[in-house]
């Protein structure tokens, strides 16, 4: 008798001469969810590989934690070495001026930012040396006034290795004829292409004593850069460097720094997930739409079945079997084929765009283009459970309308 509420649930999930339509819309609205579930954990998975693209770009260049004096300057950053190398976490350090500038070449101008580095310590808390298209990072050297630039910078300033250009700093100096900018003639020693406009077209490296000449730190810094084992654990070593440096020293990590960027990306995400699950929810409402025509279709065979002794609850349990069933198969379809998808984007992506001759993703206008994926297995565990509890809430309605048929009043007109 347990079984029974399964049996005939399972018999009427399949086409009657006379109930075709109702078993399209049964299809409909499985399809409908196998599009909401495959669509959902597709695009989640893109998303998550464009934010794993762009936190490792940003932390490519960006510092994992940044420690700066409380002024404008730190007068000597070797102080902080028994700390620093103490540290498990702490796996690179580099000290650095930061300070903006203008790059010009005959009547051509740009806007920079000035970052003073030296070349043995910055290999270890970025990747900008191994992202060099011409030259490399070591020809940096004190006195020689070398400046490493990204590819954007060069192709708007028409640059090259070997080329010279003039280095305006904004704060001038006070002559007899009045205030002068200073400026240096600098030549190209580098090219580098990170794969972030932002970066690419706004970032310059030079000496970090070149810098000191041209901003008069008088050996002095802006502080130290620090790279991670685990760019995670930022926000713990930086409260650790926090109380054991005092108010001296002020330091910051990347997820304050970059807070906003990073939490456009998770809102991003969140109203995505929201408005792809509107799919699998439409297709819910096409499951409450099926059962109520098959309830009003089956009204004779409910009051047979009331008649035999069958109760409410296992007439319930008939639809209740029905539409999820729907929902089962449509779940699993759609979670099967966005598990396959998201674990074969890449592979597909350039597949439909040399077979349809277009490109999604120009290079030359976004920052990232290829389609970087990232299928989280939790992901993919809610959107199937929240699919399964949709399909399952859908049949409520409709099975509790086929528990209150009455037997004499179904009958009367049979």
């Amino acid at each position: 008798m347990r079984s029974l509420p399964l049996f005939i649930g399972l018999r009427y999930t399949r086409a009657k001469r006379r109930n075709h339509f109702i078993s399209f819309i049964s299809l409909i609205s499985m399809l409908g969810i196998t599009l909401g579930v495959w669509a959902l954990i597709t695009v989640l998975s893109v998303m998550n590989g464009f934010e794993r693209e762009l936190r490792e770009r940003i932390l490519g260049v960006a510092s994992h934690v940044n420690v700066r004096a409380a002024g404008d300057w730190m007068d000597d950053w070797r102080v902080l070495d028994p700390l620093l190398t103490a540290d498990a976490d702490i796996v690179g350090r580099a000290p650095y001026i930061l300070a903006q500038g203008m790059l010009n070449k005959g009547s051509e101008v740009a806007g920079a930012l000035i970052r003073g580095v030296l070349p043995e310590h910055e290999k270890s808390v970025s990747e900008i040396a191994d992202n060099m298209l011409d030259g490399r990072l070591d020809h940096l050297r004190a006195g020689e006034f070398g400046i490493v630039i990204g590819s954007a910078l060069g192709r708007q300033l028409g640059l090259s290795l070997g080329d010279k250009v003039t280095l305006i700093a904004p704060k001038g100096q006070v002559t007899p004829a009045g205030l002068l900018p200073r400026l240096k003639r600098f030549t190209v020693v580098g090219v580098f292409q990170i794969g972030m406009y932002e970066y690419d077209a706004g970032l310059v490296l030079i000496h970090l004593d070149d810098a000191g000449r041209l901003y008069r730190s008088e050996g002095r810094v802006s502080g130290v850069r620090l790279k991670l084992a685990d760019v995670y654990d930022a926000p713990l070593v930086r409260r650790d460097l926090e109380l054991a440096l005092g108010p001296s020293y002020f330091v910051s990590d990347w997820t304050r720094e970059h807070a906003n960027f990073f939490r456009a990306l998770k809102i991003e995400k969140r109203v995505m997930f929201i408005i792809l699950f509107l799919i699998v929810a439409v297709a819910a409402f096409n499951i409450v739409a099926t059962l109520v025509m098959v309830v009003t279709d089956k009204q004779s065979d409910i009051a047979i079945l009331r008649t035999l002794g069958m109760s409410p609850k296992a007439i319930m349990g008939v639809f209740i079997v029905q539409g999820v069933v729907i929902g089962i198969i449509g779940t699993i379809a759609g979670g099967a084929t966005g598990v396959v998808t998201s674990l074969n984007i890449e592979t597909l992506v350039p597949f439909f765009e040399g077979l349809f001759g277009v490109q999604f993703f120009p290079a030359d206008v976004y920052v990232i283009s290829d389609f970087p994926a990232e299928m989280h297995w939790k992901d993919v565990i809610r959107i199937t459970a929240a699919s399964m509890f949709m399909s399952v809430l859908a049949t409520l309605y409709p099975a509790w309308r086929a528990a209150r048929t009455q037997p004499a009043e179904a009958l009367r007109y049979e």
